[in-house]
C-alpha cells in the first residue's frame, strides 16, 4: 500500500482551502458592481488565478446576430485590446463547441485539436497552447463561454474543471444581470429621447397653432359686434369653437408639468385668498358666459408657501374643470380655511354632472375622460386634474374628490402646508 507524503498532502489541502476561500469571496466581488466591464475583469482574473493559467477570456453570445465574440481578456498589451469584439465561429471553434453543446471542454494541446480557431492567434500575435472552456449559463440559457488559457503546468485537472465551473455558474448570473441593466439603461435613454421629441413637438405645434388661432378669434370677435344677427350668431359659434381649441392647446402646453418635481419649485409666501381672487379674475368671464354663480368663502389671512405660477395652474385647473362640467346657470362655491391647525384647505364645489364612486380616483389618471369619448359633450384632453395632482403633491400637499353621485355635483379639495 502506497502512502502519500504528508507534507505534500498538507500543501494540496492548503491550496484547496485557498481556492475555496477565493471562490467564497466571488459572490461579494461579483455583486459589488453592475457595470459589465469591471465585472468581466474580476471574473477573468479569478479564473486565471484558480486554474493556474496564464490568461483567461470571456466570450459572450449576441442573440440578435447569433454570433460569439470576445468581450474581455486578461491578455496584456495591444493584442488583448485588439481581441475585444472579434468573432469566433460557432461551428468550428473550441468556444463555439462549448456553447453549442453546453459542456466543459478540456484541451491540453490545441495543436492536436482541429477545432482550435487559429485565426485569432495569427491576427493578435498570441500563442494558445491549451484551453479549458466552460459554458456560462443563466436562467437555463447559455450566454457565453469562460476560458482559461495556457495552464502553467499541464494537464488540466479535475479540480480546475470543478472550480472553473463553480466560478462560471456565479459569473453567468452576474453577467446576465449586468447585461439586463445595460439594456434597461439603453431603453431608458431611448425613452428619454422620445419624451424630449414629444415635448419639442408639442411646444412647436402649440406655438404654431396660437398665431392663426389668434387671428381667427380676432376676426370672429369683430364680426360678433356687427348689426347682422345671422352673422353675429355664426361668429359666436366660431368664437366658441376657437376657445375650445385654445383650451386644448393649453392642455398640450401644460403636459410637461405632469413630471413636476419639488426641486423645481420657487416658493414664496402668499395669502390664499389673494391668490384665489387673482385666479378668479381670469376665469370669471367664462363662468359669466355660462351663467354660473360664483360664491367665494375664504378665510382671510391664511399664509401658504408655494410657487405662485405652478400652484396657480393647479387651482385654475380645478376652477376650469368646475366651469366645464357644470350646466349653464349652475353654482360653484370656493371655500378656504385652516384644517386641523396644520394645513390650509381649499375646496371647489359645483352642482354639475357629478361622479360615480369608482371614478373618484380614476379622474386623476392622465387622459382619463369621465364621459364616453365617442359621445362626450365636454372638451379637453383629460390632463388638467393630473397636472393639478402632480403640482399639489410636489408642494407636499394632498388633493382628492368627493361626490354624492351622478348629477349631484363634485367637490375637489386641496390641502397645503401653512407657511412658517
Amino acid at each position: 500500500m502506497q502512502h502519500r507524503n504528508p507534507q505534500k498532502q498538507l500543501i494540496e489541502l492548503e491550496h484547496q482551502v485557498a481556492i475555496l476561500t477565493r471562490l467564497s469571496e466571488v459572490s461579494t466581488v461579483l455583486n459589488s458592481t453592475i457595470r459589465l466591464q469591471p465585472l468581466l475583469a474580476s471574473i477573468m482574473n479569478i479564473a486565471a488565478e484558480i486554474t493556474n493559467a496564464e490568461a483567461a477570456s470571456v466570450l459572450l453570445l449576441e442573440h440578435k446576430s447569433n454570433t460569439l465574440r470576445f468581450a474581455a481578456t486578461t491578455t496584456e498589451g495591444g493584442s488583448g485590446a485588439s481581441l475585444i469584439g472579434q468573432e469566433v465561429p460557432l461551428d468550428n471553434s473550441i468556444a463555439g463547441t462549448v456553447l453549442r453543446e453546453r459542456k466543459v471542454l478540456v484541451v491540453n494541446d490545441v495543436r492536436q485539436d482541429p477545432r482550435h480557431y487559429r485565426k485569432i492567434d495569427d491576427s493578435n500575435a498570441f500563442q494558445t497552447r491549451s484551453v479549458l472552456g466552460v459554458p456560462l449559463t443563466s436562467r437555463n440559457r447559455v450566454i457565453g463561454v469562460l476560458e482559461a488559457i495556457n495552464r502553467r503546468k499541464l494537464p488540466w485537472t479535475a479540480e480546475d474543471v470543478h472550480y472553473l465551473s463553480i466560478l462560471a455558474a456565479q459569473a453567468a448570473v452576474a453577467i446576465d444581470g449586468a447585461q439586463l441593466v445595460n439594456r434597461l439603461r439603453k431603453a431608458n435613454k431611448e425613452l428619454a429621447k422620445l419624451d424630449q421629441l414629444k415635448n419639442d413637438f408639442i411646444a412647436v405645434a402649440s406655438h404654431e397653432l396660437r398665431t392663426p388661432l389668434g387671428v381667427i378669434l380676432g376676426y370672429a370677435s369683430f364680426l360678433q359686434e356687427g348689426d347682422n344677427p345671422e352673422v353675429n350668431d355664426l361668429a359666436s359659434k366660431v368664437v366658441g369653437s376657437a376657445l375650445q381649441l385654445r383650451r386644448i392647446i393649453e392642455d398640450l402646453t401644460n403636459l410637461r408639468y405632469l413630471q413636476t418635481d419639488e426641486t423645481d419649485l420657487v416658493r414664496q409666501t402668499l395669502l390664499l385668498d389673494e391668490l384665489v381672487y387673482e385666479l378668479l379674475a381670469d376665469v370669471r368671464g367664462l363662468a359669466d358666459a355660462k351663467g354660473h354663480r360664483l360664491d367665494v368663502q375664504i378665510v382671510p389671512g391664511i399664509r401658504i408657501s408655494v410657487d405662485r405660477g405652478w400652484m396657480g395652474m393647479a387651482i385654475s385647473n380645478l376652477l376650469m374643470n368646475a366651469i366645464r362640467f357644470t350646466p349653464d346657470g349652475g353654482a360653484i362655491t370656493i371655500k378656504g380655511e385652516i384644517n386641523n391647525r396644520r394645513e390650509a384647505a381649499l375646496s371647489v364645489q359645483d352642482n354639475g354632472i357629478g361622479l360615480e364612486p369608482d371614478q373618484l380616483e380614476r379622474i386623476f389618471e392622465k387622459f382619463y375622460q369621465v364621459e364616453d369619448p365617442m359621445t362626450r359633450h365636454h372638451g379637453g384632453l383629460g390632463v388638467g386634474l393630473s397636472i393639478a395632482q402632480g403640482l399639489v403633491q410636489a408642494h407636499g400637499g394632498r388633493i382628492w374628490a368627493d361626490s354624492p353621485g351622478l348629477n349631484h355635483g363634485t367637490t375637489f379639495t386641496i390641502t397645503l402646508p401653512l407657511a412658517p
